[in-house]
């Protein structure tokens, strides 16, 4: 009966040994094969030199506080990968039954953004590492993380923070308040759920997380959540339908 453990332990040993060694190489073929046109490099200069391109001096702190802190609290932190957050939302998931959390960093999404679609398969999951390791070696914290707003959806056919803040509130980013602040850094998350057009309620109260996000990681002060308790958040938006339908 003891063989029997032992022989079955070591079956399942090089099962799953080998089954990781296929998905890691499924996973870099999958990276090679999305690099291949256009590598990462290149693909960076092509999006820096769009037109809606913002460097991030051009860029509200108040907005780059927030959306690292509701996305990725510990991404001065990290290398690209958030073990902490990976473990987390895996015990989650399994509460859960299903996916519900991804623990995806800032890195991990723009490399998403950059080469693959949003499907759930973990060959995509190893080939985004790869290209995580790139922008980590090659790319400081900053860079990454302008690039990652300007490339992110917010919804309503805006892409990017420059469209996102001209098309919502009239604005260019490095002049969005803080209430306008904390409801664009709530809209990647899901921006069809939260778009501002048909959901502003919703995104009003995805709005509160980001604020309770920021209060918990010590980036924002007493007196600045006093202010924007008086502030009317309601009429920082800016589209003529929503001010008829929406706004009181």
């Amino acid at each position: 009966m003891k063989k029997l453990l032992v022989k079955l332990t070591l079956g399942i040993i090089v099962f799953m040994t080998a089954l990781g060694v296929f998905v890691l190489q499924d996973g870099y073929s999958l990276y090679r094969a999305a690099t291949s046109d256009i590598g990462v490099q290149e693909k960076i200069n092509d999006i820096r030199s769009g037109k809606d391109y913002v460097t991030i001096d051009g860029i509200s702190k108040d907005f780059l506080d927030a959306i690292v802190s509701v996305e990725d609290h510990r991404f001065y932190n990290h290398n690209g990968i958030d073990l902490i957050a990976i473990g987390r939302s895996a015990i989650s998931n399994i509460d859960a039954g299903k996916i519900i959390m991804g623990g995806s960093t800032i890195t991990q999404q723009l490399a998403k953004n950059l080469f693959f679609t949003h499907e759930q398969r973990l060959e995509r999951k190893i080939a985004e590492i790869f290209v995580v390791r790139e922008l980590e070696n090659n790319y400081s914290k900053e860079e990454i993380l302008e690039l990652y707003v300007n490339v992110i959806y917010y919804g309503d056919g805006y892409s990017g923070i420059k469209q996102a803040s001209k098309g919502y509130f009239n604005t260019s980013p490095n002049k969005i308040t803080l209430s306008q602040s904390l409801l664009l850094a709530g809209l990647p998350q899901s921006p069809e759920n939260y778009a501002l057009s048909k959901n502003y309620e919703r995104a009003k109260e995805r709005s509160e997380v980001v604020l309770m996000s920021m209060i918990r990681n010590n980036v924002i002060s007493r007196a600045e959540v006093e202010l924007l308790c008086n502030d009317k958040m309601d009429k920082t938006f800016n589209k003529a339908t929503l001010a008829s339908e929406t706004i009181n």
